[in-house]
């Protein structure tokens, strides 16, 4: 068995005060390891507008390798552009995933576009960097991989891995909108890709996750590790309806797999949950787990899906 012991919240995005574009929230963090610092990239989001509507960015911040709650730098300015009129990004480029590729670094990203009927829907965009990731050129006007008559909306939320020269795209699909509370709220499940470029994708074309709280349950950010034999997944998870606050807001799961297809979940292994007070008392989410000078780490979002930053864990234990 193995749990994490929380270390604290590592970054706080209200503590930034001089980027308009910076101002709530640092979501979905991916790790990227340099020789002297761990650069951890983020979605945010400035002020909304005068409607009340939100648009998101994304950038980083870098923190001290040898300790990890000591900040060196956070981006100047976002690293991607959002999308012209109408493009699939138009309104937003989060969450980010990144990954290494020859002398270039790559980011998958969800594009946001805002709709009527509902409020938004997601494809998955690619951007490529040739000045160690500080900045990034899209790689077109449009995503990577997108809806299809299987996964018609919501493709979003990708996390990036390779294994034996293959990589490996994990996303969520919409799988409807249910009225809750006279707002519309979307449903997603776990799906994967493969692909020999990280262009050209090739779906799996099924769920990987059983639901366990309900049917309608959503999950969220499916982080993968292959230790000690074994593809270890951490993800997030909550209820279809009333999700924001405590009782039924986001909760770290786990799942396990011998051939990286078929994934045996098992929540009580997640071995991390909310704590009794502070700024994680009342959801955990989107989980990135990641190795550092021997150890294994997984830096995480609390209350308000990361409105207040994000925190680090460290394993006890090994992953079996």
């Amino acid at each position: 068995m193995f749990k994490w012991t929380k270390l604290g919240r590592v970054f706080n995005p209200q503590d930034v005060g001089n980027k308009t574009w910076l101002k709530e929230f640092a979501q979905a963090p991916s790790v990227l390891i340099f020789d002297d610092f761990v650069r951890v990239y983020f979605s945010c989001r400035p002020l909304p507008d005068s409607e009340g509507q939100y648009v998101s960015y994304s950038g980083f911040v870098d923190l001290d390798k040898n300790n990890l709650f000591g900040i060196l730098n956070v981006s100047e300015n976002p690293i991607l552009e959002l999308g012209d009129l109408g493009d699939f990004d138009e309104f937003g480029t989060y969450p980010t995933s990144v990954i290494r590729h020859g002398k270039d670094i790559r980011v998958y990203y969800g594009g946001w576009t805002r709709c009527e009927s509902v409020p938004f829907n997601v494809a998955i965009g690619l951007g490529i960097s040739h000045d160690c990731g500080a900045t990034f050129k899209k790689y077109g006007k449009g995503p990577v991989l997108s809806y299809t008559p299987d996964e018609p909306f919501l493709i979003g939320g990708p996390k990036i891995r390779k294994f034996n020269d293959l990589w490996y795209l994990w996303y969520v699909a919409g799988r409807k909108w249910v009225i809750a509370d006279g707002r519309p709220e979307p449903v997603y499940k776990i799906r994967m890709a493969s692909s020999t470029d990280g262009i050209h994708w090739t779906k799996v074309d099924k769920d990987l996750i059983k639901s366990r709280i309900e049917e309608d349950e959503a999950q969220a950010s499916p982080d993968v590790i292959f230790c000690n034999g074994k593809y270890h997944m951490f993800f997030c998870y909550r209820y279809s309806s009333g999700y924001r606050g405590k009782e039924k807001g986001y909760r770290i799961g786990y799942a396990f797999s011998d051939n990286i297809l078929d994934w045996t979940r098992d929540d009580s292994r997640a071995g991390i949950d909310i704590s009794n007070e502070g700024w994680d008392s009342e959801m955990v989410a989107y989980p990135h787990v990641f190795e550092l000078n021997g150890d294994i780490y997984m830096f995480y979002l609390g209350n308000q899906v990361g409105r207040y930053g994000f925190g680090l864990a460290q394993l006890e234990g090994r992953l079996i």
